[in-house]
């Protein structure tokens, strides 16, 4: 399974979560330090809305605009779908993949952007299930994509400072994959 391949369903993973938030759970921490629902749903919007912006041509400046001008909407349900649909339209253009993209972080492809996208909606779908007490299995094949995605960054992940201190190194390499990318992304299920 590719990225692209993977996408829909980490989108899914999420939404499925995002469809039991009350508006009480707002206010609610999560594993992301400082976080709480709110600030979560948020940087989601926010990413997948910015995404299909850079894709389409955004310049980095436009992208940091959009970011900091996103707000959560009262049907948060039907935001996050119009900023899904958006995202995979932009990622279904043609060359998208192959295209350059001036996305905050960096210059990348498109194809590696798509990455990041998986493993952005991925891993906070389990952020946001431990935040609500929901369902915290994530799908293996998807948790595989991002897992053989990240592995490579393993020694360097911690020092990126968006994922916590990183690996832990107390988890056995035998130990469940999804338990390894949690671990690896600064989560300590």
């Amino acid at each position: 399974m590719d990225n692209l391949e993977a996408l829909p369903i980490a989108t899914a993973e999420l939404e499925r979560r995002l469809a039991s938030v009350q508006p009480t759970d707002l206010d609610t921490p999560t594993p992301c330090e400082g976080w709480t629902v709110r600030d979560l749903l948020r940087h989601v919007m926010a990413g997948t809305t910015m995404t299909a912006a850079v894709l389409r041509g955004a310049s980095r400046e436009e992208a940091i605009e959009l970011l900091d001008a996103t707000t959560l909407e009262d049907d948060l349900l039907a935001q996050y779908r119009t900023a899904v649909a958006e995202q995979a339209a932009a990622f279904a253009e043609p060359g998208a993949l192959e295209r350059i993209v001036h996305h905050p972080a960096m210059d990348m492809p498109g194809a590696q952007l798509a990455g990041f996208r998986v493993g952005d909606h991925t891993v906070h779908a389990w952020d946001l299930a431990r935040a609500i007490g929901g369902d915290e299995s994530l799908d293996p094949r998807v948790v595989e994509v991002v897992w053989t995605t990240i592995q490579p960054m393993l020694p360097m992940i911690g020092a990126v400072g968006v994922f916590g201190e990183g690996p832990s190194g107390t988890v056995p390499e035998d130990a469940p994959m999804q338990t390894l990318l949690l671990d690896a992304m600064g989560r300590r299920p």
